[in-house]
Protein backbone atom coordinates (compact mmCIF):
# COMPACT_ATOMS: atom_id res chain seq x y z
CA UNK A 1 0.00 0.00 0.00
CA UNK A 2 0.99 3.40 -0.63
CA UNK A 3 0.15 6.08 1.44
CA UNK A 4 1.06 9.90 0.84
CA UNK A 5 1.49 11.66 3.58
CA UNK A 6 0.46 15.91 3.54
CA UNK A 7 1.19 18.61 5.80
CA UNK A 8 -2.09 20.59 4.60
CA UNK A 9 -3.54 20.79 1.19
CA UNK A 10 -7.10 21.65 -0.07
CA UNK A 11 -8.81 18.02 -0.35
CA UNK A 12 -7.06 15.16 -0.59
CA UNK A 13 -9.82 13.95 -3.21
CA UNK A 14 -8.98 16.68 -4.95
CA UNK A 15 -5.30 16.06 -5.01
CA UNK A 16 -5.35 12.17 -5.27
CA UNK A 17 -7.87 12.71 -8.36
CA UNK A 18 -5.48 15.07 -9.86
CA UNK A 19 -2.14 12.71 -9.42
CA UNK A 20 -4.26 9.55 -10.25
CA UNK A 21 -4.59 11.77 -14.17
CA UNK A 22 -0.99 12.62 -14.43
CA UNK A 23 0.62 9.09 -13.69
CA UNK A 24 -0.10 5.26 -13.15
CA UNK A 25 -0.87 4.68 -9.32
CA UNK A 26 -1.53 1.32 -7.68
CA UNK A 27 -4.76 0.23 -6.28
CA UNK A 28 -5.60 1.21 -3.01
CA UNK A 29 -2.98 4.47 -3.16
CA UNK A 30 -3.64 6.43 0.09
CA UNK A 31 -3.66 10.69 0.02
CA UNK A 32 -3.81 11.53 4.09
CA UNK A 33 -3.22 14.98 4.87
CA UNK A 34 -3.38 16.85 8.63
CA UNK A 35 -4.93 19.90 7.66
CA UNK A 36 -7.32 20.18 5.02
CA UNK A 37 -8.83 23.89 4.00
CA UNK A 38 -11.39 23.08 1.41
CA UNK A 39 -12.49 19.42 2.83
CA UNK A 40 -16.07 18.47 0.82
CA UNK A 41 -18.83 17.08 1.50
CA UNK A 42 -22.04 15.33 -0.21
CA UNK A 43 -23.40 17.42 -2.90
CA UNK A 44 -20.79 20.24 -2.33
CA UNK A 45 -21.34 20.92 1.39
CA UNK A 46 -18.05 21.89 3.64
CA UNK A 47 -16.38 19.87 6.13
CA UNK A 48 -13.91 21.42 8.21
CA UNK A 49 -11.81 19.20 10.61
CA UNK A 50 -8.97 20.87 13.67
CA UNK A 51 -5.31 20.51 12.08
CA UNK A 52 -3.92 17.35 13.93
CA UNK A 53 -6.68 15.87 15.75
CA UNK A 54 -8.78 14.06 13.05
CA UNK A 55 -8.34 11.16 10.01
CA UNK A 56 -8.33 13.16 6.73
CA UNK A 57 -7.54 10.54 4.21
CA UNK A 58 -8.72 9.41 0.24
CA UNK A 59 -8.17 6.36 -1.63
CA UNK A 60 -7.93 5.40 -4.92
CA UNK A 61 -10.04 2.35 -5.69
CA UNK A 62 -9.88 0.38 -9.27
CA UNK A 63 -11.29 -2.73 -10.65
CA UNK A 64 -14.06 -3.18 -9.04
CA UNK A 65 -16.95 -1.12 -10.32
CA UNK A 66 -17.61 -2.47 -13.54
CA UNK A 67 -20.44 -0.43 -15.15
CA UNK A 68 -22.83 2.59 -13.74
CA UNK A 69 -25.59 -0.06 -12.41
CA UNK A 70 -22.83 -0.75 -9.78
CA UNK A 71 -21.94 2.36 -8.29
CA UNK A 72 -23.36 2.32 -4.75
CA UNK A 73 -21.92 -0.90 -3.98
CA UNK A 74 -18.55 1.39 -3.30
CA UNK A 75 -20.67 2.97 -0.90
CA UNK A 76 -21.74 0.23 0.84
CA UNK A 77 -18.04 -1.59 0.73
CA UNK A 78 -16.81 1.79 2.19
CA UNK A 79 -19.12 2.43 5.21
CA UNK A 80 -19.32 -1.14 6.26
CA UNK A 81 -15.39 -1.15 6.51
CA UNK A 82 -15.54 2.50 8.61
CA UNK A 83 -18.17 0.75 11.16
CA UNK A 84 -15.82 -2.67 10.97
CA UNK A 85 -12.45 -0.85 11.85
CA UNK A 86 -14.55 1.33 14.88
CA UNK A 87 -16.72 -1.62 16.28
CA UNK A 88 -13.32 -3.31 16.61
CA UNK A 89 -12.22 -0.58 18.87
CA UNK A 90 -15.74 -0.72 20.92
CA UNK A 91 -17.07 2.41 19.84
CA UNK A 92 -20.83 2.50 20.94
CA UNK A 93 -23.61 2.93 18.88
CA UNK A 94 -22.79 2.84 15.89
CA UNK A 95 -24.78 3.40 12.69
CA UNK A 96 -24.91 4.98 9.06
CA UNK A 97 -26.89 7.73 8.13
CA UNK A 98 -27.89 7.57 4.41
CA UNK A 99 -25.98 7.88 2.20
CA UNK A 100 -22.75 8.09 4.00
CA UNK A 101 -22.36 9.76 7.70
CA UNK A 102 -21.22 7.74 10.31
CA UNK A 103 -22.25 7.73 13.57
CA UNK A 104 -22.21 7.32 17.14
CA UNK A 105 -25.79 7.05 18.59
CA UNK A 106 -27.11 10.59 17.34
CA UNK A 107 -23.99 12.26 17.03
CA UNK A 108 -21.89 12.11 13.49
CA UNK A 109 -18.63 11.52 13.90
CA UNK A 110 -17.33 11.03 10.58
CA UNK A 111 -18.54 11.95 6.55
CA UNK A 112 -17.60 9.60 3.22
CA UNK A 113 -17.48 11.43 -0.07
CA UNK A 114 -17.23 9.13 -3.19
CA UNK A 115 -16.33 10.40 -6.51
CA UNK A 116 -16.18 8.42 -9.45
CA UNK A 117 -14.54 9.04 -12.94
CA UNK A 118 -15.44 7.04 -15.92
CA UNK A 119 -12.26 6.36 -18.07
CA UNK A 120 -12.29 5.84 -22.26
CA UNK A 121 -11.15 2.38 -22.21
CA UNK A 122 -14.62 1.81 -19.90
CA UNK A 123 -13.05 1.61 -16.00
CA UNK A 124 -14.38 3.41 -13.28
CA UNK A 125 -11.98 4.60 -10.65
CA UNK A 126 -13.65 5.73 -7.15
CA UNK A 127 -11.75 8.37 -5.08
CA UNK A 128 -13.06 7.82 -1.65
CA UNK A 129 -12.77 10.56 0.77
CA UNK A 130 -13.35 9.99 4.65
CA UNK A 131 -13.35 12.78 7.34
CA UNK A 132 -13.28 10.95 10.80
CA UNK A 133 -13.10 13.15 13.72
CA UNK A 134 -10.82 11.54 15.85
CA UNK A 135 -9.49 13.41 18.59
CA UNK A 136 -10.85 16.73 18.29
CA UNK A 137 -13.05 17.50 21.44
CA UNK A 138 -13.99 21.19 20.38
CA UNK A 139 -17.47 21.15 18.37
CA UNK A 140 -18.77 24.59 18.98
CA UNK A 141 -22.12 25.52 16.87
CA UNK A 142 -22.03 21.82 15.59
CA UNK A 143 -24.33 20.41 18.12
CA UNK A 144 -24.71 17.05 16.07
CA UNK A 145 -21.13 16.21 15.83
CA UNK A 146 -19.02 14.38 18.12
CA UNK A 147 -15.53 12.60 17.68
CA UNK A 148 -14.34 8.92 19.04
CA UNK A 149 -12.32 10.50 21.87
CA UNK A 150 -15.77 12.22 23.11
CA UNK A 151 -17.80 9.17 23.15
CA UNK A 152 -15.11 6.63 23.91
CA UNK A 153 -13.31 9.40 26.48
CA UNK A 154 -9.96 8.55 25.19
CA UNK A 155 -7.58 9.86 22.45
CA UNK A 156 -6.76 7.56 19.64
CA UNK A 157 -3.95 6.26 16.78
CA UNK A 158 -4.82 7.54 13.59
CA UNK A 159 -2.17 6.00 11.58
CA UNK A 160 -3.82 2.28 12.61
CA UNK A 161 -7.12 3.52 12.32
CA UNK A 162 -5.97 4.48 8.52
CA UNK A 163 -4.41 1.16 8.08
CA UNK A 164 -7.00 -1.06 9.46
CA UNK A 165 -9.80 0.26 7.28
CA UNK A 166 -8.39 0.37 3.95
CA UNK A 167 -7.62 -3.43 4.76
CA UNK A 168 -11.25 -3.51 5.72
CA UNK A 169 -12.44 -1.84 2.42
CA UNK A 170 -9.59 -4.70 0.66
CA UNK A 171 -11.22 -7.21 2.31
CA UNK A 172 -14.45 -6.13 1.82
CA UNK A 173 -14.23 -6.19 -2.11
CA UNK A 174 -12.21 -9.21 -2.04
CA UNK A 175 -15.33 -11.02 -0.41
CA UNK A 176 -18.31 -9.20 -2.23
CA UNK A 177 -18.89 -11.26 -5.04
CA UNK A 178 -19.19 -14.14 -2.40
CA UNK A 179 -20.70 -12.41 0.22
CA UNK A 180 -24.26 -10.99 -0.66
CA UNK A 181 -24.30 -9.94 3.45
CA UNK A 182 -22.30 -6.74 3.12
CA UNK A 183 -25.45 -5.12 1.48
CA UNK A 184 -27.53 -6.82 4.17
CA UNK A 185 -25.54 -5.21 6.56
CA UNK A 186 -25.16 -1.74 5.42
CA UNK A 187 -29.09 -2.08 5.63
CA UNK A 188 -29.20 -2.90 9.40
CA UNK A 189 -27.17 -0.59 10.07
CA UNK A 190 -28.68 2.41 8.63
CA UNK A 191 -29.32 5.11 11.11
CA UNK A 192 -33.00 5.34 12.52
CA UNK A 193 -34.28 2.27 10.24
CA UNK A 194 -37.89 0.91 10.55
CA UNK A 195 -38.42 4.29 13.04
CA UNK A 196 -40.55 7.06 12.39
CA UNK A 197 -39.17 10.16 11.64
CA UNK A 198 -39.72 13.73 11.15
CA UNK A 199 -38.31 14.47 7.28
CA UNK A 200 -38.21 17.94 5.15
CA UNK A 201 -38.19 17.08 1.02
CA UNK A 202 -36.18 19.67 -1.36
CA UNK A 203 -40.16 21.19 -1.66
CA UNK A 204 -39.94 21.99 1.99
CA UNK A 205 -42.92 19.83 2.88
CA UNK A 206 -42.42 18.16 6.16
CA UNK A 207 -43.90 14.92 6.70
CA UNK A 208 -43.24 11.55 8.76
CA UNK A 209 -41.68 8.56 6.98
CA UNK A 210 -40.05 5.19 8.09
CA UNK A 211 -36.75 4.27 6.74
CA UNK A 212 -37.15 0.83 5.11
CA UNK A 213 -33.65 0.35 3.35
CA UNK A 214 -31.59 1.22 0.11
CA UNK A 215 -32.74 0.62 -3.36
CA UNK A 216 -30.26 -1.47 -5.58
CA UNK A 217 -29.01 2.34 -6.99
CA UNK A 218 -29.00 3.65 -3.54
CA UNK A 219 -32.19 5.46 -3.22
CA UNK A 220 -33.63 5.94 0.56
CA UNK A 221 -36.66 4.01 0.63
CA UNK A 222 -39.56 5.56 2.78
CA UNK A 223 -42.43 4.22 3.59
CA UNK A 224 -45.13 6.77 3.95
CA UNK A 225 -47.67 7.09 6.38
CA UNK A 226 -50.60 5.84 4.14
CA UNK A 227 -48.63 3.09 3.35
CA UNK A 228 -46.48 4.30 -0.05
CA UNK A 229 -42.79 4.34 -0.75
CA UNK A 230 -41.33 6.43 -2.14
CA UNK A 231 -37.00 6.22 -3.27
CA UNK A 232 -35.39 9.21 -2.44
CA UNK A 233 -32.44 10.84 -4.32
CA UNK A 234 -29.53 12.49 -1.99
CA UNK A 235 -30.44 16.03 -0.96
CA UNK A 236 -34.26 15.36 -2.26
CA UNK A 237 -34.96 14.79 1.70
CA UNK A 238 -33.44 15.54 4.92
CA UNK A 239 -34.17 13.67 7.85
CA UNK A 240 -35.55 16.27 11.47
CA UNK A 241 -33.93 14.29 13.90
Amino acid sequence: MTIIKLDAIGSTNDFLKELSNKQHLENFTVVTAENQTGGKGQMGSVWYSEKGKNLIMSVLIKDFILNSNQIFNINIVVSVAVIQALAALNVPDLSIKWPNDIMSDHFKIGGILIENSFKSDGSIYSIVGLGLNVNQTNFDHLPKASSLALVCAFDFDKQQLLLTIVENIRCNIKMWTSDSDLWSKYTQLLFKKNVPMNFEDNKHQKFIGIIKGVSAHGRLKVAMQDGLEIDYNVKEIEMLY
